[in-house]
């Protein structure tokens, strides 16, 4: 089972953000924190990409960036979280489920004032 923190914003659709290595982050790094829109997280992350393939030499350089690869995956969702609530998302719920769908569904059974959210852009 996955862990999924839920987020929301007044006059916003709830965010559910699943807990967890980031293997997207571990990949990707700095590309994939500034397309979810995590940009100081990214402009750092880059910086520090930038300044190991300058200043350390190339055996060092590989292990040091490796290393930042994995910080960036143990604490990729993390760093969106963190971002999320900069743009005035509270954390309001954790929700356990297999998958996503399972995780909105349980959540619209715990929570069904959200539920009017998730389907105005329906009606």
């Amino acid at each position: 089972m996955k862990i999924y923190a839920v987020r929301v914003k007044p006059g916003a659709e709830p965010v559910l953000m699943s807990e967890g290595f980031a293997w997207l982050t571990f990949i990707l790094g700095p590309l994939w924190l500034a397309l979810n829109r995590a940009w100081i997280p990214a402009a750092l992350s880059l910086a520090t990409y930038v300044l190991i393939s300058v200043l350390a030499p190339s055996a060092i350089g590989a292990v040091l960036a490796g290393g930042l690869a994995v910080l960036l995956g143990l604490h990729g969702h993390d760093l969106q979280n963190w971002a999320l609530e900069r743009r005035g998302y509270k954390l309001i719920h954790m929700v356990a489920a297999r998958d996503q769908e399972e995780a909105w569904m349980r959540l619209v059974a715990y929570r069904p004032d959200l539920a009017a959210r998730l389907t105005a852009d329906i009606r």
